[in-house]
């Protein structure tokens, strides 16, 4: 199968590449400047310019690119970057699989955030995306950016991942620094729901995706067991054997981290009925597995 990646280089982008290659995919890497290697195609998602050919000559498309969502401040001006950068590589490669008739498969970035903070709910696949949030509102046009790809007959698979767990990269690169430090501890009650994936999971779940060609759609790229925060709190104090007493109130939190803080305190009780349903197995099916995988060299 051939294979064109955006956002190759990036946590998630490095990782997918490198199991697309050991599966013995063609991966070729769609990079911003000039192409050094036959792996590898120059394109400009912000002058909406890319490869047509080598878009029509691929299986599939998987869509990572996009700035950090984790960067702190988050300011006006990065919000915007964060939303722009979104739809410029989105609507690029939907643009690009349309004019080359639609029979490229996409598989594009997006997140949990879809769904907002609905507390104690489960949330599927099939439940309505309603959140108001800055991030629930990012996704939601996100997603709509891939509406030409659809409406040119490609399958379009929304990738609605959790938090990925990894000690180098993503929220739990920063989560583990308290805890390390013998600072750790739940975040308020403790009880709101964490979406939570191993890397390895996520990889895997993407290249079954790949070979899935009934699967379309939102699909919810999570952990099968929901966790609170203390559930969390508790096997990361565990693996990392430290101590995990304190608690961080919510006010302060909101003082310090403004709107980053709404993803810290709400609550997002996420399975993946998608992923299940097609058949895929986890390789690691609780939270506790998932963080020792996380921090085993």
């Amino acid at each position: 199968m051939r294979v064109v990646v955006a956002g190759s280089s990036g946590f998630l982008g490095t990782a997918l590449r490198d199991r697309l290659a050991r599966d013995g995919h063609d991966v070729v890497r769609l990079v911003r400047g000039g192409a050094s290697t036959p792996s590898e195609s120059a394109w400009d998602p912000t002058a909406r310019h890319v490869d047509d050919e080598l878009i029509g000559s691929a299986d599939a498309v998987v869509n990572l690119a996009g700035a950090s969502m984790t960067r702190w401040p988050r300011t006006e001006s990065y919000k915007q970057t964060i939303l722009d950068s979104r739809l410029a590589t989105t609507e690029t490669l939907a643009a690009a699989i349309a004019r080359m008739g639609g029979t490229t498969t996409l598989l594009n970035a997006s997140g949990a955030d879809a769904y907002g903070t609905p507390g104690d709910a489960v949330c599927s696949e099939s439940t309505p995306p309603r959140g108001e949030t800055f991030l629930s509102e990012v996704v939601r046009q996100w997603e709509s950016a891939t509406q030409a790809a659809s409406d040119a007959g490609a399958r379009v698979v929304l990738l609605r991942s959790g938090v990925v767990l990894h000690r180098d990269g993503g929220a739990l690169r920063v989560m583990q620094i308290p805890f390390r430090l013998g600072l750790g501890g739940r975040i308020s009650s403790g009880r709101q729901w964490f979406p939570w994936i191993s890397r390895d999971d996520w990889v895997g779940a993407v290249a079954f995706l790949l070979d899935g060609p009934e699967t379309a759609g939102p699909v919810n790229v999570v952990g099968p067991e929901p966790v609170t925060n203390a559930e969390l709190t508790t096997a990361l104090g565990e693996v990392l054997h430290r101590p995990t007493v304190l608690v961080a109130p919510a006010l302060p939190l909101r003082l310090v981290a403004g709107d980053l803080a709404d993803q810290v305190l709400g609550s997002l009780r996420l399975v993946p009925e998608a992923l299940t349903d097609a058949g895929y197995s986890f390789q690691h099916p609780d939270v506790r597995s998932a963080l020792t995988a996380a921090f085993n060299r």
